[in-house]
């Protein structure tokens, strides 16, 4: 018995060196991938200290409305991920990309991702950037919640909510969120870049899979998703989301006029999501919905579709 326990150990102990080596070749293999890659990383808009973190707004076209696009959780490039629509609206309204800390090129920061945080560094990344209410908001999932907010709190700074499968709070009472063991273990491996021996990952982001980015585009968005997968503000944002969603549930539904395009539901863990948004979108005074066919990035898989009626209905605003 004692022979066989002193070779489980010897045993134990080469699985963890094996496993320490993996670890140690995967983070060198990564930081010097990152160094790398950094020289191909140009912010192409503007970026504002808020509550000293740096974070990044870009912004194109003009016209009387100003189009605020606001990413889901873990979206690593928002603005590549949201360029198949805003491209298409640009020609008529301004349209401006936020990225939160943690995502894209904003910077990753000790900072609390309760909502009234959060909603006040997108306002106030906004001012720094030259740009001023009353804006249109294009929430995608999980920023369903912030837009959703914003337009309680600020009701007077928000013309409309155009939801791209937008999360609101009644989701998330049945949404199965990951343990703190299992963020943590996923944050570790993205921070030591086990990520990049599994590039099938990245290949499912949904402006790639969809063929929305040029080459150069996708070089940069696959950069920024090594670099900016599962930060510690994403998974701080996860942490914080029921009590967000609560938050925001306990005030009602705002007051503004709202369309929302709603996917297949398919790829989400809750059984009834189109019928959780058909029926809050239905209690709204002007309220719109759009049932589609799609995986949760809507607006990367059907953008056409999308820029064609947001502009009817912000026309009739």
């Amino acid at each position: 018995m004692k022979i066989v326990l002193k070779r489980m150990s010897y045993g134990s102990l080469a699985l963890l060196g094996i496993l320490l080596l993996f670890i140690a070749i995967s983070f060198t293999n990564h930081t010097i991938k990152l160094k790398k890659e950094s020289a191909i990383l140009s912010p192409p808009g503007v970026m504002v200290d808020v509550n000293n973190h740096p974070m990044h707004v870009y912004t194109e076209g003009s016209g009387k409305h100003t189009l605020v696009f606001m990413a889901g959780g873990g979206t690593s490039s928002p603005v590549l991920d949201f360029k198949a629509l805003y491209s298409r609206l640009s020609d008529q309204y301004k349209i401006a990309v936020v990225e939160k800390a943690g995502y894209g090129f904003s910077a990753t920061a000790k900072v609390p991702r309760d909502i009234d945080t959060m909603l006040e560094e997108t306002r106030i990344a906004l001012t720094l950037a030259g740009e001023t209410p009353p804006y249109v908001l294009f929430p995608h999932s999980m920023s369903g919640i912030e837009a959703l907010y914003w337009a309680q709190m600020y009701p007077n700074e928000i013309e409309a909510i155009i939801g791209l499968d937008p999360a609101i709070p009644q989701v998330y009472e049945e949404y199965p969120l990951p343990s703190f063991g299992m963020r943590s273990l996923t944050g570790l491996g993205a921070r030591v870049g086990i990520t990049r021996f599994f590039p099938d990952i990245v290949n499912s982001s949904a402006a790639i899979e969809e063929k929305r980015l040029s080459s150069q585009e996708e070089e940069i968005y696959r950069a920024l998703f090594y670099k900016k997968t599962q930060t510690m503000n994403m998974n701080e944002e996860v942490k914080m989301i029921r009590n967000n969603a609560a938050q925001v549930l306990e005030r009602g539904i705002p007051d503004v006029p709202m369309y929302f395009f709603i996917s297949n539901g398919e790829e989400l863990p809750v059984e009834n999501w189109k019928n959780y948004l058909v029926n809050y979108v239905e209690s709204v005074k002007i309220g719109r919905y759009l049932l589609l066919h799609n995986g949760h990035y809507v607006h990367d898989a059907d953008p056409g579709l999308i820029a064609e009626e947001s502009i009817k209905f912000i026309e009739e605003l």
